[in-house]
């Protein structure tokens, strides 16, 4: 799902646009093939979708949007992302709290 690469990482991501919320949902596939899985509140209209999973991407690991980039996957579900400035230690630790989070919250919505 994370790889290093010169300048940062990249992410693999399974986007699911036209949820109620943008928010990681767990990870897809298994293996070298895994995915973080995030839904999407905006539509896939006219790049809507990819625009609202770099923001969330960028406030997720404290980064300018300008800092995520999507590289692959522009009219797919499967997405992958190069995201600068940050190394693998550091977007492998962002990613699990993000995933804690999720989970948490939305325990505490379901009880």
């Amino acid at each position: 799902m994370l790889r290093e690469v010169t300048g940062g990482v990249t992410l693999a991501v399974r986007a699911q646009p036209g949820a109620k919320k943008t928010a990681i949902v767990g990870v897809y596939g298994e293996g070298t093939d895994t995915q973080l899985k995030v839904t999407v509140q905006a539509p896939p209209v006219e790049g809507r979708a990819n625009a609202a999973v770099i923001a969330f991407l960028a406030e997720m690991f404290s980064l300018s949007k300008s800092s995520v980039e999507l590289v692959q996957g522009e009219l797919s579900r499967s997405k992958m992302f190069l995201i600068r400035g940050i190394n693998l230690a550091k977007a492998e630790a962002e990613v699990q709290a993000a995933q804690r989070k999720s989970s948490s919250s939305g325990a505490k919505a379901r009880s």
